[in-house]
């Protein structure tokens, strides 16, 4: 198996697993596809939104992306940013792609010597990212699955998961969030940006809920409960910062020193 993504910014999936010609940006995987299995929940509930080809083409447009949160992706991707700090010194992981110029707009800010990471289970994801990012991008696009990284423990600064939770099974989220407490340093910040429970007077809590049932159906998991649920026990330091009337929330999940 080989997928061609040429260009500057290098793609490569764990060390034992895979090759990359980093003057083509070829990457070669001598292994069975079962080796990166895409995870089932993908496959059952999101193929239309992230693994045909005619999905990325139509949501990888700004406006569209912006008009699902409802006008709040500037406010949330700028929430990010300014949690990130200017310039990202040291390493940042941003684990699952994201349609939209956040990865971009970070990409622009690591500052000399620094990296990003980019994980993601989906080369069609992976791709499409790349063809976004400048070329000579400071940046690493990671073949991995969210629930069982391989990167050493304690290797980051800082995380970042951009409306990844609600998509996930229970038992999903929960290992995501244990990897990236394991892969970010003691005194490094975990940023969680998703959904959340409106305030009882918001207009889109009774129009949004049924649509989230049938379309996203583990999202209404972070209506029922805070985000703390699914983390690993642990020295940590959670702050919550609702958004659009409590529509989305940004958590910052901070291991103490």
């Amino acid at each position: 198996m080989q997928w061609d993504l040429t260009g500057d910014a290098a793609v490569i999936g764990p060390p034992q697993r895979a090759t990359i010609d980093l003057g083509t940006g070829t990457l070669a995987l001598p292994l069975s596809s079962a080796e990166l299995e895409v995870p089932h929940y993908l496959n059952a509930h999101y193929w239309w939104a992230y693994i045909h080809p005619t999905a990325v083409q139509l949501f990888e447009r700004q406006w569209l992306i912006n008009l699902i949160l409802w006008g709040n992706y500037a406010r949330l991707r700028d929430a990010v940013m300014a949690e990130m700090g200017d310039p990202l010194p040291g390493r940042t992981l941003q684990v699952a792609c994201a349609y939209g110029d956040l990865t971009t707009r970070l990409s622009a800010r690591v500052g000399d010597g620094g990296l990003l990471d980019i994980v993601d289970v989906l080369p069609i994801q992976l791709s499409n990212l790349r063809k976004k990012l400048p070329r000579n991008a400071p940046v690493r696009l990671l073949a991995m699955d969210s629930s069982n990284l391989n990167l050493p423990d304690a290797s980051y600064d800082r995380a970042l998961v951009f409306f990844l939770l609600h998509e996930q099974p229970s038992q999903y989220r929960e290992r995501t969030l244990s990897e990236l407490c394991r892969v970010v340093k003691p005194g490094g910040k975990i940023i969680v940006v998703d959904y959340d429970l409106p305030r009882w007077w918001h207009p889109l809590r009774y129009i949004w809920r049924p649509l989230l049932a049938k379309l996203e159906p583990f999202a209404l998991d972070l209506w029922r409960d805070e985000i703390a649920k699914w983390l690993p026990c642990g020295s940590i330091r959670i702050r919550k910062q609702p958004f659009f009337g409590g529509l989305y929330q940004k958590v910052v999940i901070t291991r103490r020193a």
